[in-house]
């Protein structure tokens, strides 16, 4: 055997032990099982009831166009159901390295594999602000933590939490499936500030609006004359109000808010409807506490649990 025959051999064998080792540890891995109530980064791992899981997002109401990301996705079976019960692509971020290998390993197992990812990350510092819908099973202090990173998010987007709320932030609508109870938020468009209104055959105006999460006040000025808005709305990027004119004509107005612009139609009964436009005129102001704000309503609430 030539010294360059003997190098070979010997590269083939470390090659083959390497494999051996690595196949060793995915048999090892692909027997985990993680144990009901066992410690994680920040919660202990209770696994989402089936009811539970459906519900949800039956309620953030998942399509196959939509983007599911699963904070704390644990076991995987969140991700799973969305890529399998509604079509959707999902992704799950998860701390433990463990879970992570069994959440893949049970994708492939549902025949998913193509439509759903495991990644290990910690939730505060992974991008996911892609999805369309955010789903979680963390705790209250958690969920505090979150909000400002979900503000951030296209308007629309789909927020849904397995148990727990986000504070003083009310959520769309609630459910109670099995033992779980179910929270569902849509991000609101930020439509704080000045605006300035204008439509064919609409007197101008001034609106002078307030927003608190998705709940929105204000006034709309005519010279002279302040009228309050009627029933104002917003929901996700789509923003609804009436407003009675000078001439004391009620307007409906449905539009949709994108940055510093309000377009839409607006109505008055027994006519037809005419497009219009409203801009902002200077900042809006923050619909959320600031992350500072946010951060301290956590730690507070986590120190009022620990007593």
């Amino acid at each position: 055997m030539t010294i360059a025959q003997a190098s070979l051999s010997r590269r083939l064998a470390v090659l083959s032990l390497a494999g051996l080792a690595a196949s060793a540890t995915l048999a090892q891995n692909s027997g985990y099982e993680p144990q009901r109530g066992q410690a994680g980064k920040d919660v202990i791992w209770i696994p989402t009831p089936d009811e539970t899981v459906t519900r949800m997002l039956q309620m953030a109401e998942v399509q196959p166009t939509d983007r599911v990301f699963d904070l704390g996705s644990g076991d995987g079976k969140i991700a799973i159901a969305a890529a399998r019960e509604f079509g959707a692509r999902a992704t799950g971020l998860e701390y433990n390295a463990d879970m992570v290998g069994l959440s893949n390993r049970r994708a492939q197992e549902a025949g998913v594999a193509d439509k759903v990812q495991f990644r290990q990350a910690d939730i505060f510092q992974a991008d996911f602000s892609s999805a369309t819908v955010v789903t979680m099973y963390l705790l209250p202090a958690l969920n505090l933590r979150l909000r400002p990173l979900l503000f951030k998010m296209a308007p629309g987007t789909r927020v849904v939490s397995h148990s727990f709320t986000m504070g003083d932030w009310t959520p769309d609508e609630t459910a109670r499936a099995g033992y779980g109870d179910v929270y569902l938020w849509h991000v609101p468009a930020n439509a704080s500030g000045n605006w300035k209104l204008t439509g064919a055959g609409l007197p101008e105006a001034a609106l002078s609006l307030a927003q608190r999460y998705q709940v929105v006040s204000g006034d709309a000025v005519f010279g002279e004359l302040r009228a309050s808005l009627v029933r104002p709305r917003i929901a996700g990027p789509q923003i609804s109000f009436g407003l009675r004119d000078p001439k004391g004509q009620l307007w409906q107005f449905e539009g949709r808010v994108a940055g510093d612009r309000i377009t839409g139609m607006a109505t008055r009964p027994g006519q037809a409807g005419v497009p219009f436009e409203a801009r902002r005129t200077g900042e809006a102001s923050p619909i959320a506490p600031t992350t500072a704000a946010a951060e301290q309503d956590a730690s507070a609430f986590a120190a009022s649990t620990a007593r």
